[in-house]
């Protein structure tokens, strides 16, 4: 029988967190494919297996998954693990789990940790529904537009920033978003655990230096009402006018000279309507 690749999801602070039946696979199958090989080392220690580890990163998953696959090939068993959390949620493993998908193995799904069931969890919003935004890219313009297509969004946003990156974030956020009701949450589970609520202005001013590793909850738009502008109709026409391909200024110039609103709630208006 060939084996079964186990996609496992892995402590992302606490090693405590992992569950009783990911300590089990992982002390019984025959290869752990490892983001980092060294972390995924200091997790089979503390639950006393002692499988072989290969490397499995973004740069290294496409050279050892034709081994990956004559291990499962051959009848034995493979965990495939992150530093943290679940394996293909912003971090590698997806390719890994196609390739074996496609060649016909089983695979199978451990759940457990997650840092954005964790700090919605924590948040006390609502998150009946939510939207994952993932890391915001690194290019300054591709950030702008970024944060500017979230503007939107009704759901509660989700997502993760560096230390480094965190304070520019959050002013660009504020830029696109205006000044929202936003939870952060730095390392989650570890010994410096912190879940601080406030505006996106607030946290701009407290994180003045930002250290550890945040996800960042931030509540929806808010729907347009009757009254916050003369007709609803005004939201329509920008919302098609994006869609169509005009820029901000035209399709601001457009609304306001129809609907008579100001330029600068036509501007409000397009940041909250969907691309």
């Amino acid at each position: 029988m060939p084996g079964t690749l186990y996609v496992v999801a892995t402590p992302i602070g606490n090693l405590e967190d992992l569950t009783l039946r990911a300590a089990r696979v992982l002390g019984e199958v025959a290869l752990v494919a490892a983001e980092d090989t060294r972390s995924a080392r200091v997790l089979l220690r503390h639950i006393g297996a002692s499988p072989k580890v290969v490397r499995s990163d973004a740069h290294a998953e496409a050279k050892h998954t034709p081994r990956i696959l004559a291990a499962l090939e051959a009848g034995q068993d493979v965990a495939l693990v992150t530093d943290a959390g679940a394996p293909g949620v912003s971090d590698p493993g997806a390719a890994l789990v196609r390739a074996a998908a496609d060649a016909g193995y089983r695979v199978s799904p451990l759940p457990g940790p997650s840092a954005v069931t964790a700090a919605l969890a924590a948040a006390g919003v609502r998150a009946d529904r939510f939207r994952f935004l993932g890391f915001p890219p690194r290019n300054d313009k591709q950030r702008a537009d970024f944060f500017r297509r979230a503007a939107s969004e009704r759901e509660t946003l989700v997502l993760f920033e560096a230390p480094h990156r965190l304070r520019a974030a959050l002013y660009m956020l504020k830029e696109a978003l205006g000044d929202r009701r936003i939870v952060v949450c730095r390392e989650l589970s570890k010994v410096y655990e912190e879940v601080w609520r406030g505006t996106l202005e607030e946290a701009h001013a407290y994180f003045a230096k930002p250290r550890g590793e945040f996800t960042i909850v931030i509540e929806g738009a808010p729907p347009v009402k009757m009254g916050e502008v003369d007709s609803l109709a005004a939201f329509g026409l920008i919302r098609m006018m994006k869609k169509d391909g005009a820029t901000r200024r035209e399709a601001a110039a457009v609304v306001a000279e129809r609907h008579g609103v100001s330029r600068r709630e036509a501007y409000r208006l397009w940041l909250r309507a969907p691309a």
